[in-house]
């Protein structure tokens, strides 16, 4: 089993293509005994809302034992961070800003900038930012791994596949919203259409087997 285990990580490490050091570094500080790993796909998804998946299940809220004061959340792994969506015009419009620390060296970037550069660390701040501020953030930082492209050093894991919820009504544009109305609408005119119809060729059938039972002659009894 251990070489089927090691075989199974040498097999890993040389189908991924990125830095296999800077994408496994810091996971001897994790105690990984049931915790599951779990795979976030960033590929035409929004921002925001992927990252608020992800600080969830980092933080292990989606699981019945959750305590604030201990670190149970699992390893979230994110891929195509390259493919990531935002809404509005916030690729020109967002704007991160850090300082060197010398007089006057105030940086920014914009999303789009940032992007070109390192899109990884986009998500990383999306995500960092919905965090809370104490001494377990560290260690849920060590637990996201963020990858720019679909692969990543870890199929040797027992994977799964995070599946995005759907967005409830009252979280889309007032355009979409009104476009989900219309549909369920017609839905719902269609299906109301065809229970009449049936109504209307049960009440037919009975009408004319009433109809043929009316026209056969009473049988006379001798």
């Amino acid at each position: 089993m251990a070489s089927q285990a090691a075989a199974a990580a040498a097999a890993a490490s040389t189908t991924f293509k990125g830095n296999l050091k800077k994408a496994v570094a810091g996971l001897r500080r994790i105690h990984l005994d049931g915790l599951r790993w779990r795979v976030f796909d960033a590929k035409g998804q929004i921002l925001g809302r992927l990252a608020a998946q992800i600080s969830t299940a980092v933080q292990g809220k989606d699981k019945p034992t959750y305590t604030p004061n201990h670190d149970e959340g699992d390893m979230c792994i994110v891929i195509n961070a390259k493919d990531i969506c935002v809404s509005g015009r916030k690729l020109n419009d967002k704007v991160y800003y850090w300082h060197t620390g010398y007089v006057g060296h105030l940086k920014q970037r914009t999303l789009k900038e940032q992007m070109a550069k390192d899109p990884t660390e986009v998500i990383r701040k999306a995500v960092m930012r919905m965090l809370p501020r104490n001494k377990l953030r560290d260690d849920r930082d060590r637990k996201l791994r963020i990858f720019a492209g679909p692969d990543h050093p870890f199929a040797d894991k027992p994977i799964e596949t995070f599946v995005m919820p759907p967005r409830r009504i009252s979280e889309m544009r007032p355009r979409d919203r009104r476009a989900l109305i219309r549909a369920q609408k017609k839905a719902d005119e269609k299906e109301k259409g065809i229970s009449n119809y049936k109504k209307r060729k049960n009440k037919e059938g009975a009408e004319a087997d009433g109809k043929q039972e009316a026209a056969i002659p009473a049988t006379i009894t001798a």
